[in-house]
């Protein structure tokens, strides 16, 4: 398959036919390069990741799913290092190219799957949500992506990054299509109605003034739908009362947790890490036992407030990102700056282990006359998946 954006591993080709027969049946799909695929190396985003490991025996459950429902598996796309970053640049295997913001990253770590998918290479392509991968490149990319609740689709043979944090997720450009995959991989249930319609006031505070006024007039679509929104403070707890404090817990148990998950692996063998990742590790590795526990405790209250605010089938609509995609080769405080403002506003659903939908719906204007994608994203109740998913294709009816 020709790939001019960079989105595919070039040294990796694979291709798997689909049965001839299902739902997805003439689709084509790819695979982020956590999910094992049979016969070939899972590698991580990381050279000494794919010496150390050998060829896996077989598919992912999830990759497996798809090819029986029709699919046909036409290549693995790009991720970050081990899935520890949210811009997509990979130091390794480059960046994929983002068609619908030229110049700007693709985002990550799901990077390559979400530029196949905007760059019509293929029809759908899985990706993975641990603190926002499936989430951010939908939005920077112009495409839906579904991060669905914590423990609705199984894990095995995929790369575990934050274990309590991690999902399967996907993208497409249509949103029947997103729901079709839905229907295979969720073991679907029919949806509920949708309750209330909240407005998190201060996760549109994050954003940028262009983004806000850009998302307004994008929310007028979901009105129509869902009629007018009822706004809320969606951190509003004692102690943990702005999202920036949100961000702080998610950030340590992540870090913790990776650290479980890789820490040996890293100091056996001592990776060349691109910059951020490396970083990043370091920081995990000095995440104390006090520290993860003060934020087990502090998560718990705020997914306890989260299941109060969603009761009864509300929906609650928040920006998929603060901005448009900054634009590639970002570093420094100017890096750091929208990683914290992305992650304050994707931790939400993370921490509360909700299932979160990333919608197409906006674009703004960069200093180079592109218009450029910023999502409008969907937060439900744990388990209403399906809801979530049913709102988005009436959307576009």
């Amino acid at each position: 398959m020709q790939d001019e954006l960079g989105a595919f591993l070039a040294d990796a080709p694979v291709h798997m036919d689909g049965a001839e027969e299902g739902p997805l049946a003439g689709r084509t799909f790819a695979a982020k390069d956590i999910y094992d695929v049979a016969g070939t190396v899972t590698g991580c985003g990381n050279p000494t990741w794919r010496e150390t490991h050998g060829p896996a025996a077989a598919n992912a459950p999830a990759v497996q799913a798809l090819l029986d429902a029709g699919a046909a598996l036409v290549g693995k796309t790009i991720t970050d290092e081990l899935a520890y970053s949210l811009f997509g640049e990979n130091a390794h295997y480059g960046t994929p190219q983002n068609v619908n913001a030229p110049g700007r990253i693709p985002g990550g770590s799901s990077a390559g799957s979400a530029a196949a998918v905007a760059g019509e290479l293929v029809d759908l392509a899985l990706g993975s949500d641990t603190g926002g991968s499936v989430r951010a490149p939908a939005s920077f990319c112009g495409i839906y992506g579904l991060r669905p609740s914590h423990g609705r689709i199984a894990l095995d043979s995929i790369m575990p990054l934050a274990p309590s944090f991690d999902t399967v997720g996907w993208f497409a450009r249509d949103p029947a299509l997103l729901r079709d995959v839905g229907e295979v991989l969720l073991d679907a249930k029919t949806p509920q109605e949708p309750g209330d319609l909240i407005l998190g006031t201060d996760a549109f505070a994050l954003g940028g003034d262009a983004a806000r006024e850009a998302l307004e007039a994008a929310l007028k679509q979901v009105r129509s739908l869902l009629g007018k929104p009822r706004d809320v403070t969606v951190a509003s707890l004692e102690g943990q009362g702005e999202l920036v404090d949100w961000m702080t817990v998610f950030r340590t148990l992540q870090a913790g947790e990776i650290w479980h998950s890789h820490g040996a692996w890293v100091s056996d063998h001592d990776p060349d890490f691109g910059p951020g990742v490396k970083e990043r590790f370091e920081m995990a590795a000095g995440i104390g036992g006090d520290e993860i526990s003060a934020a087990r405790t502090a998560r718990e209250a705020i997914a306890a407030h989260m299941a109060e605010l969603l009761a009864d089938n509300a929906v609650l609509v928040v920006p998929s990102a603060p901005d448009i995609a900054p634009k590639r080769g970002i570093a420094g405080e100017a890096a750091d700056a929208f990683r914290t403002r992305a992650l304050s506003i994707l931790c939400i659903a993370g921490l509360a282990r909700l299932p979160q939908i990333s919608l197409p719906l906006a674009t703004v204007e960069d200093e180079d006359g592109n218009a450029c994608p910023v999502g409008l994203s969907l937060v439900a109740a744990h388990g209403n998946d399906e809801m979530l998913l049913k709102i988005a294709a009436d959307l576009a009816v």
